[in-house]
Order: structure tokens, then sequence, then C-alpha cells
């Protein structure tokens, strides 16, 4: 006689902090139980993310708690910030106050671009500029080809725009700290409790106000993911890859091809993309910060040389560290028998009379 399987019911992770989950079910009251994870999931490797739909096994509504037993397919995976299932990537600059940096811009959408999701930028205190500053903005970041949202959070000028943008998705906020990402949380949810700092008034950046990440709903359907602000974002690519992240780069190639497949597009003779555009002093300064990482990582020695294997009687295979230098590894059985060997032998001759 077999037992009926325990009841589960669907969610998604909106929140996580230290070991617990905050999981938004569907169709089910209350909407919101607080969970731990299965000691499985951990032995199996499985980590539970922001944005991940889960099963919750026969949760208790009374005290609004479950557990989660089981993580179901992703779209998208991002390990930073860790969020799964996210549908684009809002980058929040702000025109002024802090200023526009063309390269931190450009390096964040790199960043965005390496990740394979949608990427849509969004221009922050639009009220602080003139139209003229703010049309040579749009129009520089069109031939870069992107085209950015402009609002301002204060005024509540293009938020009906945004809002459109946002309906129905998983949208990902980054940026640098101080571009009003937090301010722009609380206009859309005004229920939200978010931290709000102004700028650094000696170094015109951000201080950082956002510590983890969590989903906030809106009223149009879609969720938010506020991530904590950084100023300067690692540049994590490999040097052959870095030309499918320029936008400009995918045009020019799609019109005019390299004559060499392996082209870096720096010296190479009849390359399709070398030319007078505004971002390829950008692609030559990141291809070299690219190339001097793969150099780093090559050089360093291979983890598995640091790790050795000893097979137990059962046939189970066990690693240990291996010791980098001589002096801490312990003398060999095998050598100090042969040691005192020595020794013994060395006596004998002493004892023996002279000749």
């Amino acid at each position: 006689m077999t037992t009926d399987p325990s009841p589960r019911w669907a969610g998604m992770v909106v929140a996580k902090q230290a070991n617990f989950y905050q999981v938004r079910l569907e169709g089910a009251t209350p909407a919101t139980l607080l969970c731990t994870r299965r000691s499985r999931l951990k032995k199996l490797g499985q980590r539970v993310m922001v944005g991940d739909r889960v099963q919750i096994e026969d949760p208790d509504f009374t005290d609004a708690q479950g557990v989660i037993c089981e993580i179901l397919p992703r779209r998208t995976c991002l390990d930073r910030p860790p969020i799964a299932n996210a549908d684009q990537i809002l980058l929040v600059f702000a025109i002024a106050q802090p200023s526009l940096d063309p390269w931190q811009l450009s390096r964040f959408l790199i960043q965005a671009e390496a990740t394979g999701i949608a990427t849509q930028i969004c221009l922050n205190k639009c009220d602080l500029v003139p139209t003229t500053e703010q049309q040579h903005w749009q129009a520089r970041l069109q031939a870069w080809g992107y085209d950015p949202l402009v609002l301002s959070v204060e005024h509540q000028i293009g938020l009906d725009q945004l809002a459109t943008q946002l309906a129905d998705r998983v949208t990902l906020f980054a940026g640098p700290s101080g571009v009003g990402k937090s301010s722009l949380i609380r206009t859309l949810i005004p229920d939200v409790e978010v931290r709000v700092a102004e700028v650094s008034g000696k170094l015109q950046r951000g201080r950082h106000t956002t510590r983890h990440v969590e989903l906030f709903e809106l009223t149009t359907g879609g969720l938010l993911a506020d991530s904590p602000g950084f100023n300067k974002p690692d540049l994590v690519c490999a040097a052959q890859q870095l030309a499918g992240y320029f936008p400009e780069i995918r045009d020019r190639l799609a019109a005019n091809p390299c004559h060499f497949n392996n082209c870096i597009h720096h010296n190479e003779p009849h390359c399709g993309v070398r030319g007078e555009w505004e971002r390829y002093e950008h692609y030559l300064k990141f291809l070299e910060e690219a190339i001097a990482a793969e150099t780093v990582r090559h050089q360093q020695p291979d983890s598995e040389a640091r790790v050795k294997v000893k097979i137990k009687t059962d046939g189970q295979r066990t690693y240990e560290p291996r010791l980098e230098s001589k002096k801490y590894r312990r003398t060999s059985r095998r050598h100090r028998h042969q040691t005192l060997k020595d020794w013994e032998t060395e006596l004998n001759r002493e004892d023996l009379p002279p000749t």
C-alpha cells in the first residue's frame, strides 16, 4: 500500500536573509511563508536564490512557515547579484549629482551584456540639467545602441513610460550608488521601506544603502529586484568574447566582417571594427584589462595540483590538500626505517677493531 506524497505548493523566493527565505505562494493565504530548505538540497549543492520558483512541502499556514523541497528550472541565473529568472536589467544612472561618467556606464553595460539578459538604460535626475543636455545624452547613447529612458523621481517625469517597461517582468535594478535607485523604488512602491542616502559632497559618490537582494511587487504585476550599488564592477569576461558585448561592434561586423576569424579588433589588418566611433577607446582599454586578467589566471597553479586523491578499501575517493612546502611534510615510515639502518651500520663500523 502506497501513501500519498505530502502536498506541495508552488511559490517564488522574494527575499533571503541568512538561512531563511521569504516565499510568495501562488493562490494561497497567507501569501508569504518564512521557509527553510531541505538539507538534501544543500548536500546536492543546490543553492536557493531570490527569484527562484520553488516547491514548498506540507506548509504550516497557521504559523506561516514551510520548507523548500525542490527548485524548479531557471530561465536565467546571475551570481552577482545572486538572482534567478530575471527578464531584464535596468541600469539606473544619474545625469547629475553624481555626474554621468561614460567610462563607468560603459563598464556596467559590458557586465550587463555578458549576462545575456536584455538591458535597458534609465537616466535619472533629468530636472537638474537643461533639455539640450538631456537630448545630447539620448543621442549619444542611441549611437551606442541603446534607447534610454529619461526621468526625474522628484518631479514625477517619465514614470509612466518606466511603468510600462516594468510591467509583467522581473527586473533587476543596478547601477552605482547615489543615482536614486532606492528613491525610485520607493516612488513605484510607496509601501516599501528602503533606506535612502544623499550623495557625498566631497567625492561626488553615493553611499551604499541597499544591503541585500529583494523582490518588490509592482501594481502592474511586475517584480523589482534591487541590488547593492557599487561604483566599479569587476570586468570578468574573456578577451575573445568582449567584442560581442558592444552593440556597435555587432552592427559593424554584420555589415563588414573582419578578414580573420580570430580578430580581436586591435592591430589586425582588414579589420571591420576599427574606426572613429566613440566607444572604440573603451573597447581597447577593456581588452587590455581582459588580456591582463587572463594572463594572471594562466600563471596561477592548477587547483588540482594542490589536491591529492586517496582511495579507501571500499573504493571511495577522498580529497586532501597537498602540502606546498616539503618542510611541513611528515617523514615517511620507509625513510625513517632506512635512516635507522644507516645509523646501525655506522655504529657497527665504529665498534669494529682497526685493521
